[in-house]
């Protein structure tokens, strides 16, 4: 049987929690059927929220393709070591910087320390989010809605600002959307519209950089099982459960089924002309 037949189906266990290493079942991320060919070898690439959940597949994926990687990640040092040790028993070096995206100042820090370690940055992936489901708009607090922005999309900017002075053509930057930027979700109005932000920042970020011979992109997926929701003060255990039943194939994605896709679009050989475009990934779903 095919993977799209064989991953877990809900309803899964419905521990509320941040760490990837408590989910029950465990996300997938090693991609042991994805065979690597070297299109990353000696590139230098950073990523958002590289301590679980897609960004830990991408970082893995990276690796297993020749690319040195810095994960960024904000409070999860365990999940953050274990991304670590698979990144080097890849064969590559794994570079872990702490820290709130949401501050400029922190990623002209991250950017520097990572020059300074692997020697530059070839690909920039931004990845970290944040989301809490609330039933009406009422009840979003500014606090959440500032911190949502801060973290989704304004932390998009200060990422490629500190990271631009070190790319040179040839370089990448791959943004992580939703299907949320696509059909919206009543319930997670800011989450939502900072993901619809990514979209466009995607496209317009591309045109600004196409004379500088820097692709940007992004990955739209659809549910994915990650700690994200389950994390989410708003999303009931018995949601949580249930996470991704409603989606055509029946389940969430797992990480490592997301993951080739910032492959395909980091590698120049492979997507050369691709830019400005956003990718979706949604299990059976029409974009």
């Amino acid at each position: 049987m095919s993977q799209m037949e064989t991953e877990p189906k809900p309803p899964f266990k419905s521990k509320k929690t941040g760490e990837e290493r408590e989910l029950e079942p465990r996300p997938a991320y090693a991609a042991r059927a994805y065979r690597p060919a070297g299109k990353l070898e000696g590139k230098r690439a950073i990523v958002t929220g590289g301590d679980s959940g897609i960004g830990r597949a991408v970082a893995l994926i990276y690796a297993r393709e020749g690319a040195d990687v810095a994960v960024i990640y904000r409070e999860h040092d365990a999940d953050a070591n274990e991304t670590k040790a698979a990144v080097e028993a890849a064969g590559r070096k794994c570079l872990l910087l702490k820290g709130d995206v949401s501050q400029s100042a922190f990623c002209r820090e991250a950017v520097r320390h990572t020059v300074a370690e692997l020697g530059g940055v070839d690909i920039l992936v931004n990845n970290a989010a944040v989301q809490t489901r609330q039933e009406d708009i009422e009840s979003i607090s500014e606090e959440q809605l500032r911190s949502t922005f801060a973290v989704n999309i304004f932390a998009h900017f200060f990422m490629v600002q500190a990271c631009l002075p070190h790319m040179a053509k040839g370089s990448a930057i791959i943004e992580t959307g939703s299907e949320t930027a696509m059909y919206g979700s009543g319930q997670l109005l800011d989450y939502s519209a900072t993901k619809g932000a990514i979209h466009t920042f995607t496209k317009s970020l591309a045109s600004n950089l196409v004379a500088r011979g820097i692709r940007v992109n992004c990955v739209a997926p659809g549910p994915v099982w990650t700690p994200l929701n389950p994390n989410d003060p708003g999303l009931s255990p018995e949601r949580t459960s249930k996470f991704g039943s409603q989606s055509e194939y029946g389940r969430p994605a797992q990480p490592e089924e997301i993951a080739p896709a910032y492959v395909f679009l980091a590698c120049d050989a492979d997507s050369s002309y691709v830019t400005g475009q956003v990718l979706p990934e949604l299990g059976g779903a029409s974009a």
